[in-house]
């Protein structure tokens, strides 16, 4: 894990302001990647997207068993949401079935962002 950037002065913005995303399913989980697009913004990303943050700015995932995979030469976090699309793509009727949207969804959620970084 990279070191935390120094405290300083946020601003409430949305994720997607320093941060990109792609999502997709595999079977009934949800799949989310999460990428900076500089070295401060994946310090800053890196300890601030957690499993729990997740959960908090995607409610839906909140009773559901989150993994979080740090991909640190990518500055990047893969989140697996297991059991979001219930039995998968060809069982459901979801708004979203093959989660292609929850990337963005993430993206544009607000949260205290440093700053520096926008």
């Amino acid at each position: 894990m990279p070191p935390p950037l120094p405290p300083g002065p946020t601003r409430r913005a949305p994720l997607g302001a320093v941060a990109g995303a792609r999502s997709g399913d595999k079977g009934g989980s949800a799949n989310i990647g999460v990428w900076a697009r500089g070295e401060d913004a994946w310090r800053w990303l890196a300890h601030t997207l957690t499993v729990d943050r997740l959960r908090e700015l995607l409610p839906e995932t909140a009773e559901l068993n989150v993994t979080r995979h740090s991909l640190p030469r990518l500055r990047a976090l893969n989140f697996v949401v297991d059991g979001l699309l219930g039995e998968g793509v060809a069982a459901q009727a979801r708004f979203d079935p093959q989660a292609k949207a929850v990337g963005e969804w993430l993206r544009s959620r607000h949260l205290d962002i440093p700053e520096v970084l926008l």
